[in-house]
């Protein structure tokens, strides 16, 4: 099966218009991180990223890393995935990052958040694989995957 990935919800509709595709969406410090993967179906890995003044999409490296740690783990734990030049291109700086961590802390998004008074949502952010949960969005609100 090929992964493919993308920035936003316009590249989101183009890459999967299936309504049964498995969509990954990665917001890393403004929303949340989500993750499923299924058989059979296509597959997208999509960084959210942020909106510019005029409502335009800003890649942000938050979310190109968070998108790049499950493609990375797509690539090392289901080897039956295929990744695009995309989804294998954004796999890259996850995985040539030594300290992801503090890239997150460093980044444009996390020094905002610290300045506004949000640390703890960099540092939770922040955390690799302490999350059993995966939400999963059913009719238009998060619930967790079964």
């Amino acid at each position: 099966m090929s992964v493919a990935f993308g920035w936003g919800p316009v590249e989101a509709r183009a890459l999967v218009p299936d309504p049964t595709a498995c969509l990954v969406v990665v917001d890393v410090l403004s929303f949340t991180t989500a993750a499923g993967v299924s058989e059979e179906r296509p597959l997208a890995v999509i960084a959210s990223g942020e909106r510019w003044p005029d409502g335009s999409l800003r890649p942000v490296l938050e979310d190109h890393l968070g998108a790049g740690a499950v493609l990375d783990a797509l690539r090392t734990l289901a080897p039956g995935h295929h990744l695009t030049p995309e989804a294998t291109a954004a796999a890259t700086p996850w995985a040539a990052t030594d300290d992801p961590v503090a890239a997150l802390h460093g980044c444009d998004s996390g020094r905002e958040l610290y300045e506004y008074g949000y640390p703890q949502d960099v540092e939770v952010a922040a955390e690799t694989d302490a999350s059993t949960a995966v939400p999963v969005l059913v009719d238009g609100a998060f619930t967790e995957a079964p």
